[in-house]
C-alpha cells in the first residue's frame, strides 16, 4: 500500500510517458525499413509519418521504386546539395536527386579503375525520372606506362596524337540509350580544377570517344538538345556527329560552341540543316572563314527549319557574311542571328541593309565587335527606314556614327513596344 501510494504521488510520472502500440510499430517499420520496407501496406496517415522519420542514408535499391514522396526527396536533395533549385527540374525533387546523383557518378567515373556495374546498376532505379544530363567533367584512365608519361609532358599539338586507346573515356550508350525520357545532354570533355596536374590527354575527346558518342546520340531517339562543348571537336569528328545526326527524329537543338571547327567541318553542319529539324544551331568560338559561312547560307537559302544561328568568335569576314545576307534575303525561317567579332565591314552591312528591308521575319541581329563604320551604320539606317519587325540590333564596338546609332536604336526600340502592346493587346492578365 505504500509503496502504492508513492507512484501515484510521483509528480514526473505520467500516461504520456507510455507510447501508443501504434507509434512502437511504426518506429519498427521506420528502424527496419531497408529489410523489410512495407510501405504501401501502411493507411495513408501512417505512411506519412513513416517517410518523415526515414533517414536520406537508405540504399536506392530500397527507395527509388518505392517512395514516390517528394518532401522526402527534397529532404535528400537538401542534405547532400548546398545549392537545390527545384524549378530548374521540372519542379520535381525526385527527378532533381536522380539527375545530379547520375551526373556525380559519370563525372567522377574513372575507365579501368571505377566498375561500370556502378552505373549500369542505377539505369533501372532512375530511367523513369531523368530528364536531362549535364556533365562537365570526364576523367580518363589513369596512367600506367611510363614512357607515355614523360611523351605527355611537352605542351605541343602532338599530345593529341599520343595514346589515343589510353585516353578513351567512358562509353555513353548503354546508359543514355536506356534512359526513354532523356532530352537532354550536354557534355564537355576534360578535367575541372587539374590545377598543377594539367596535361593536354586530360582534354583528349579521341576518335573513338567520337564514334562511340554519334552511336548513341543517333539511337537516342526523344533527345531534343544535344550540347558538346569545349571539348576539342575538329572537322573530322563534326563530319562523324553531323552524319550520325541526319534525319533524327526529335534534335532541334545542336550546340558545338568553343571548339575547332573549321571550314570543312561547317560544311557537313549546313548538310546537316538541311536534312533535319534543327532550330537552334550554336557554333560560338570556333575557327569558321567565309567557306564555311558560305555553305551554311546555302543550307539557309535552299531547306531550313533553323530560328537561330549563333557565329560570334569566328572569322567569317565579309565574303561569309554577305553570303549569309543574300540567304536572308530568301529564308523564312531565321528569328536570330549572331556573327559578332568576325571580322565583317562595311560591304556586309550593305547587303544586310537589304535584309532589312525585304526580310520580315528576322526579330535579333548581333553585329557587336565589328568594323562597319560609318557607312556601314547609315546602310543599316536606311534598311530599317519602313522595318517593323527587328526588335534587337546589337551594334556595340562597331565604329558606326553615334547619330546613326541612335537613330536605329529609336527604330528597334518602337518596334519593340508595338510588340509588346500587341501582345498585352491578344493576352491579358
Amino acid at each position: 500500500y505504500y509503496a502504492r501510494r508513492c507512484i501515484t504521488e510521483d509528480p514526473n510520472w505520467s500516461l504520456v510517458t507510455v507510447p501508443h502500440l501504434t507509434e512502437l510499430c511504426l518506429q519498427h517499420i521506420v528502424h527496419n525499413f531497408e529489410k523489410n520496407p512495407i510501405l504501401n501496406h501502411l493507411l495513408p496517415k501512417h505512411q506519412r509519418k513513416v517517410l518523415d522519420r526515414l533517414s536520406t542514408d537508405l540504399p536506392l535499391a530500397v527507395t527509388a521504386n518505392l517512395v514516390s514522396d517528394e518532401e522526402y526527396w527534397k529532404r535528400c536533395c537538401i542534405e547532400r546539395w548546398q545549392l537545390c533549385d527545384v524549378s530548374n527540374y521540372g519542379d520535381s525533387w525526385k527527378r532533381m536527386f536522380f539527375e545530379r546523383h547520375l551526373e556525380n557518378i559519370l563525372k567522377c567515373f574513372i575507365p579501368n579503375t571505377t566498375d561500370p556495374k556502378q552505373v549500369l546498376e542505377l539505369i533501372p532505379l532512375c530511367k523513369g525520372y531523368v530528364q536531362k544530363l549535364e556533365i562537365d567533367q570526364f576523367l580518363p584512365p589513369v596512367k600506367v606506362d611510363q614512357k607515355e608519361e614523360r611523351d605527355d609532358l611537352s605542351d605541343t599539338g602532338s599530345d593529341f596524337e599520343s595514346g589515343e586507346v589510353s585516353v578513351q573515356h567512358y562509353d555513353l550508350k548503354d546508359l543514355i540509350t536506356a534512359l526513354p525520357h532523356l532530352e537532354e545532354l550536354h557534355l564537355t570533355y576534360g578535367v575541372k580544377d587539374c590545377g598543377m596536374n594539367f596535361e593536354w590527354n586530360l582534354f583528349n575527346f579521341t576518335n573513338q570517344d567520337c564514334c562511340n558518342l554519334a552511336a548513341a546520340v543517333k539511337m537516342c531517339h526523344n533527345l531534343k538538345v544535344f550540347k558538346l562543348t569545349r571539348s576539342n571537336v575538329d572537322d573530322e569528328k563534326t563530319k562523324l556527329l553531323a552524319r550520325n545526326l541526319l534525319d533524327h527524329p526529335c534534335l532541334v537543338e545542336l550546340n558545338l560552341s568553343h571548339n575547332l571547327i573549321r571550314d570543312k567541318g561547317a560544311q557537313a553542319l549546313g548538310k546537316l540543316i538541311s536534312h533535319s529539324r534543327l532550330e537552334t544551331l550554336d557554333l560560338c568560338n570556333n575557327q569558321i572563314h567565309h567557306l564555311g559561312a558560305q555553305a551554311l547560307a546555302h543550307a539557309l537559302a535552299e531547306k531550313s527549319t533553323l530560328t537561330s544561328l549563333n557565329l560570334r568568335l569566328n572569322c567569317v569576314e565579309d565574303k561569309g557574311g554577305e553570303a549569309i545576307g543574300r540567304a536572308l534575303l530568301t529564308n523564312t525561317t531565321l528569328k536570330s542571328i549572331h556573327l559578332g567579332s568576325n571580322n565583317l565591314s562595311e560591304p556586309t552591312a550593305a547587303v544586310f541593309s537589304q535584309v532589312l528591308a525585304q526580310n520580315t521575319t528576322l526579330r535579333s541581329i548581333n553585329f557587336s565587335c565589328n568594323h562597319l563604320g560609318l557607312d556601314g551604320g547609315k546602310q543599316l539606317l536606311e534598311g530599317l527606314a519602313d522595318n517593323k519587325t527587328l526588335t534587337e540590333l546589337d551594334l556595340r564596338r562597331t565604329e558606326v556614327d553615334q547619330e546613326a546609332e541612335y537613330l536605329i536604336h529609336q527604330i528597334v526600340w518602337a518596334n519593340r513596344e508595338a510588340v509588346r502592346l500587341q501582345h498585352s493587346t491578344t493576352n491579358p492578365p
